[in-house]
């Protein structure tokens, strides 16, 4: 609340509001949006997380840099550890987070007329106060002069907190005590728990993304090339709003499949078994993260695809299923791999028994990758600890060359974490062959293994909220029966 000099008419309850009493004018501020970006919490939790009571936190934003040789600018994405404490999109900007004082302040570019009459003004002070969760927004210019005004008036056991050593404001005293060890730790915990807000973004980003993957699904049968289904999926997400994607997009046919991270996107799709799609939009600065792999026709094409399809598809089933809070993550991926051998060993893929295939870690060759990881700012979030590091259940069971590059330590699932469950099997003739090499080859029939060599590999992939009671999957995009019947034009 604050005195102003003048009266003002009526407002809406989500305005500012002005109450006149006689001589004084009465300025309450709130906010003008109940659905601001929860930057200010963010900060605190930040704070919370560090277990500092004093201190400053300085972030700086991405700043605009031109492509080199060039008087073109690099395409924008905001750093995300500056948006996490902001939920500022914009270039050129820097915060800085008064621990004690609970002051959170932006700096916005300084207005710049050449700049405003080419590409439009930057950010108002006024405009950015409306928008964002921060208490004061200041001119860039100012940012030097409020650093050394902080230095100046701390306690002399007051530290600077920064991520990059980098970003340290060239104006502050050489002496002054700089940390630049606690705050990515600090930040990484507190993204890995995501708030209604966040949740929200990401649940928006799969809508989009299962529009995405649906409608290349509809389109599927009049496809030539893998690089129209890069270009279906782009212009839906567009069309949405959705401008960004939260990572290079995948359109794998055949062989292709095989490649964990294909992303040439332009090969003909003639007489291909299937096509793995790996795309997800962004939203708002916030991920999704949707692999669906299905047969061009509707049909599956062979008994050898079916059963590949039908095996992932019960690793993922069981695995989600068994998600909640306190579970385990690694405990999954083990499961994963457990179904995986399974019904390699029924498919003749694989030979021996269970616990030997299992404890040779042959299975690896063609479950290469993790069940999952975080998904929020970055597709790959951050988090205090991998939920890939292995207990010693995995030590014991695992051969050493799976154990890198986790740690010993097995965290839990917690209720706010949004993870993937993508499990995969791939027939990639490079692993083969470096297969034949190790002592594990005993347990692999690649006479059989080479039958599968032309699907490629198969992945599906949806995110999963992790709640009170169990569970929500946030993606959308048809699988399964809903998928081919999608693709057959008979839903």
């Amino acid at each position: 609340m604050r005195a102003t000099g003048q009266a003002r008419g009526n407002t809406p309850l989500d305005e500012e509001v002005m109450i006149h009493f006689d001589a004084y004018n009465i300025h309450l501020d709130t906010p003008t949006s109940c659905d601001k970006y929860p930057a200010k919490q963010h900060a605190r939790n930040v704070a919370k997380k560090l277990g500092a009571s004093r201190g400053l936190i300085f972030l700086s934003g991405q700043p605009t840099i031109n492509l080199r040789d060039s008087d073109q600018s690099r395409p924008f994405r905001q750093r995300r550890y500056f948006y996490y404490l902001s939920g500022a999109d914009e270039a050129d900007c820097a915060l800085t987070y008064d621990i004690g004082r609970d002051i959170l302040t932006l700096f916005v570019p300084d207005f710049d007329l050449h700049r405003a009459i080419w590409m439009g003004p930057t950010l108002s002070r006024e405009d950015a106060q409306d928008r964002y969760d921060v208490d004061y927004v200041r001119y860039h210019t100012s940012l030097k002069y409020e650093l050394k005004e902080w230095a100046d008036e701390r306690d002399q056991d007051t530290e600077l907190y920064l991520i990059h050593e980098s970003e340290k404001p060239k104006s502050l005293p050489k002496d002054l005590p700089v940390n630049l060890t606690n705050l990515e730790q600090a930040m990484n915990a507190a993204r890995g728990i995501k708030d209604e807000y966040e949740i929200r973004m990401i649940r928006e980003a799969n809508k989009i993304s299962g529009l995405a993957h649906r409608k290349i699904l509809e389109s599927i049968k009049s496809f030539s090339n893998e690089s129209q289904i890069e270009g279906s999926f782009l212009n839906t997400c567009v069309s949405h709003g959705a401008r960004n994607q939260a990572y290079q997009i995948i359109a794998a046919s055949g062989p292709n499949a095989a490649v964990l991270h294909y992303s040439r996107n332009n090969e003909p799709l003639h007489k291909k078994p299937l096509v793995c799609v790996d795309a997800g939009a962004e939203w708002n600065c916030y991920a999704s993260d949707v692999t669906r792999t299905f047969p061009l026709t509707g049909e599956w094409p062979s008994q050898y695809v079916r059963d590949i399809y039908k095996l992932v598809e019960r690793m993922q089933e069981e695995t989600i299923r068994r998600m909640g809070k306190g579970v385990r993550y690694r405990s999954l991926h083990d499961l994963a791999h457990d179904i995986a051998i399974e019904g390699l060993l029924s498919l003749g893929v694989l030979k021996g028994s269970f616990n030997e295939v299992r404890d040779s870690g042959a299975s690896k060759v063609f479950f290469p990758h993790g069940l999952g990881h975080h998904v929020g700012l970055e597709v790959h979030d951050v988090s205090e600890g991998s939920i890939m590091a292995l207990g010693e259940r995995s030590r014991q069971n695992w051969t050493s060359d799976l154990l890198s590059p986790c740690t010993l330590s097995a965290p839990l699932l917690e209720e706010g974490m949004v993870v993937t469950v993508e499990p995969g099997l791939y027939f990639s003739p490079l692993a083969l062959d470096n297969a034949r090499k190790q002592p594990y080859a005993k347990y692999i029939n690649f006479d059989v293994a080479n039958e599968y060599v032309h699907i490629g590999g198969v992945r599906i992939e949806d995110d999963i909220l992790v709640t009170a009671t169990g569970y929500e999957n946030l993606t959308t995009a048809p699988k399964g029966d809903e998928m081919l019947a999608v693709i057959r034009g008979s839903t």
